[in-house]
This record gives C-alpha cells, structure tokens and sequence, in this order.
C-alpha cells in the first residue's frame, strides 16, 4: 500500500530530506520573512545594510550590461556611457553604504551574542570588494587603467601575488571582475543575510545593560 502525499515513509534517510530538516530546524519562514522586528532594527545602521545591498544589485545589473556589450560600446555611444556612468555611481554608492554599515556595527558590538561569525563574514565582503573594485579599474580598457595597472605592477610582483594575478592581462582582470568575484560576493552577502535571519539582530549595548 503506498503511502499518502505528505506522509513519512520508512527506509533509510537520505540527504535532501536532512538538509530540509536542518534548515526547517535552524531557519525556519518566520525567521526567512519576519512580519514583526524589534523597533530597534529601525536604526540608520541597519537602513545602511539594505542600501548597501540595493547598491549591489545595481552594480550587478549595470555591470551585465557593460559586459554584454564591450569597451567599445561604453566608451563611444552615449548608452553605453550611461550605464558606464551607472556602474561606478553604483559601486560607489555600495561602498559608501558599506563602511557606514560596518562602522555601525563596530561601534555598535554587533558581533556579541555569538554574532562573531556574521561580522567576519560582512569584514571578507569588505575586503572582497575591495579587490573586486581594483580589477574593475584595470577593465577600464583607457588610460586611466593603464596608468593603475603599470604602477601596481611593481607591487603586486613584490608579494609574489603576481605569478597569479597579472595586473597588464585584460583577459584575467576582464575575467575576474565580471565572474569570479562577483559570484563570490553573492554568496557571500547572502550567507550573511542568512546569519542574519538565523541569529537575528543584535541588540544595542543600551539594551543589555541592567
């Protein structure tokens, strides 16, 4: 006799049912998609994490652009400058917001309450992105690019990073900055967005003093 849709049926477990018990247990929708937050979640610092995350979506969705299609096109048509425009305005905006959130919640202590792993993981975003800025000038394909990429060279040569990163090859920087590190700072932001939902927010210091 079969088992009814919905029913648990005996037999050896497998590791798509433990994985969806595991996130049912530690995340479950509640947390995902809270309806109610304490009212100090209103806080500017915590506004500043949602618009650094915006500002992401907008690097990202002008950056498709641009790499659809070429240097050549954001350099010559007015489109294409616009959107060239766009994706700076936006990786500025990102970066902005960034450091204010972190800041935030350095001064704030936003790594008590078993919280440490959230903030390292927002730190390596940090410093992810700083990297990833960095090979989005050397893709600038204009003299600008050029001039960053002889002078870093000596450098980056000097860490013996360069036998890896090659600051004078397009091809690598082009390819870096558009798939690698971006994929990377995805999973990144939303592992810390999980952190968040699964640990909830920190309270201000003022909360926990008696």
């Amino acid at each position: 006799m079969s088992a009814e849709p919905g029913e648990d049926t005996p037999g050896p477990r497998s590791w798509t049912g433990s994985l969806r018990r595991l996130i049912e247990r530690d995340l479950p929708i509640e947390h995902l998609l809270p309806d109610r937050e304490p009212a100090y979640v209103g806080s500017w610092v915590y506004v500043f994490g949602v618009v650094t995350i915006a500002a992401l979506i907008l690097t990202i969705a002008s950056g498709v652009v641009l790499a659809f299609f070429g240097p050549q096109w954001w350099h010559v048509s007015p489109q294409g400058r616009f959107f060239n425009s766009l994706h700076f305005w936006s990786v500025q905006m990102f970066f902005v917001f960034m450091v204010l959130h972190l800041w935030g919640q350095y001064f704030g202590q936003g790594w008590r309450d078993g919280r440490a792993t959230t903030w390292m993981v927002g730190v390596v975003v940090f410093l992810v992105s700083i990297v990833t800025a960095f090979t989005g000038y050397l893709s600038q394909q204009n003299f600008d690019s050029q001039w960053i990429a002889v002078n870093a060279k000596d450098a980056i040569n000097a860490t013996g990073a360069g036998a890896f990163f090659n600051v004078l090859n397009f091809g690598q920087m082009y390819g870096l900055h558009v798939m690698l590190f971006p994929i990377l700072i995805i999973f990144l932001v939303g592992l810390h967005v999980v952190q968040v939902r699964l640990r909830g927010v920190v309270k201000p210091p003022s909360e926990d003093r008696p």
